[in-house]
């Protein structure tokens, strides 16, 4: 059987979740360049992704650099779910989609930053790790709540 195609009008209001998508590109420019300034400071060798925990425990530099490094690779592993779900919900839903990638974006630069001190504990600074994580359930349900509508028009 023959699948019919079908054409997708965007909504106008589309602008903002495609911007918020982009500015997690530089979100991600922006960590890689930090890591690559702690990795130097701490004299960590590719293709070393962490320092060790005896080079951590003696040296503040390599400390500071496994928790920038963590905060870039906690970030990669949620990317994907921000960028899929915010470009979805955006179909039916723009601008919270919008908002809700951008506010993800924002909290993870507090998060940055705060995990980037070598304290890991200040990860949360300012709420970031909460406020984000409620900012990605946001744009599962909105996405979610979107293919539902989609499949129920088929």
């Amino acid at each position: 059987m023959a699948s019919a195609l079908t054409g997708l009008v965007l909504p106008k209001e589309y602008a903002y979740p495609a911007a918020s998508v982009v500015s997690t590109f530089y979100l991600l420019f922006w960590q890689a360049f930090r890591v690559g300034k702690a990795r130097k400071r701490a004299g960590i060798e590719y293709p070393q992704v962490y320092a060790d925990k005896v080079e951590a425990a003696a040296k503040q530099e390599a400390q500071v650099f496994n928790c920038t490094q963590r905060a870039h690779q906690n970030t990669l592993e949620v990317v994907p779910i921000v960028i899929g779900s915010t470009l979805i919900a955006g179909l039916s839903h723009p601008v919270a989609a919008g908002a809700l990638c951008g506010v993800w974006t924002l909290t993870r630069i507090f998060y940055t930053i705060g995990y980037a001190t070598g304290d890991p504990k200040k990860r949360n600074r300012f709420g970031a790790a909460v406020l984000g994580s409620l900012s990605v359930l946001g744009l599962v349900g909105t996405a979610t709540a979107t293919v539902v509508s989609l499949i129920r028009s088929l």
